[in-house]
């Protein structure tokens, strides 16, 4: 009974935030440079208190959250013709100047010009270049090479001057060394310490990456998260109608 109680509680608990982490994957699906996320499940037995910490309870166990894995695949390359948009090339990250003064990295390339100039997202995060934010110079044709260098020519006058006045911070941090914030963007697990550019990381002007969720894939887990979860209820339903049957027959008339 208590094997049946604690599993189909724990693991309806469990199913609940897998089905939380489909409907954030589904809500990203038009998400530039999204990367899906997968909740792992586990069991693990509950461990008796007092002295002997180490003596688990053989009929008592818990499924729990063992984990919050990041689908790290590339998403779809599409071509936008803008030419403040970029996909990144392989493995690779675009570094962002947060407001705190620390670093974000993301895959979404759409970028956008601020009021003032700054080359930012389309959520107003700075993009993070050589010695800081970028600033573009008004009445310029923008155009990124593939290193990440943003080069201007001037609408009126000498048309045919080419100036670079900065470069895209591209980094290639070890997958497992990053966190997803809450923001949706990822961020070094050690804080204080500064990813390095990386000379080997190449961008595509013109184009942007779009989210690696597969909807169907999605939806399809979202049904069966469903018929988990009803299955679970019940499991619990019936060990409350074992147990009242039990007490009925153990009870004194």
């Amino acid at each position: 009974m208590d094997r049946l109680i604690y599993t189909a509680m724990t693991g309806a608990s469990g199913t609940l935030s897998r089905q939380a982490a489909a409907a954030h994957n589904l809500a990203n699906i038009a998400t530039d440079g999204y990367r899906a996320e997968v909740h792992r499940l586990r069991a693990v037995e509950v461990q008796r208190q007092g002295a002997s910490l180490t003596t688990a309870l053989p009929t008592r166990a818990f499924t729990v959250d063992a984990s919050t894995h990041t689908d790290f695949a590339a998403g779809p390359i599409r071509h936008t013709g803008n030419s403040l948009d970029v996909a990144l090339r392989g493995k690779g990250w675009m570094a962002l100047a947060m407001p705190d003064g620390t670093e974000a990295f993301t895959r979404g390339g759409s970028l956008d010009v601020s009021v003032n100039g700054i080359l930012q997202t389309k959520n107003g995060i700075p993009v993070q270049g050589d010695g800081g934010p970028i600033t573009l110079p008004p009445d310029s044709r923008i155009n990124i090479g593939e290193d990440g260098t943003i080069s201007v020519v001037p609408q009126s006058g000498a048309q045919n001057t080419v100036s670079a006045i900065g470069r895209i911070k591209l980094v290639n941090p070890k997958e497992s060394d990053l966190l997803r914030g809450e923001d949706g963007l990822f961020r070094l697990a050690k804080q204080g310490v500064v990813a390095p550019a990386d000379e080997s990381v190449r961008v595509a002007s013109g184009y942007a990456e779009s989210s690696n969720v597969n909807p169907v894939e999605e939806m399809v887990s979202m049904i069966s998260l469903a018929r988990q979860f009803e299955m679970q209820m019940k499991m619990i339903s019936s060990a409350d109608q074992n147990d009242r049957a039990a007490t009925q027959i153990l009870s004194v008339r």
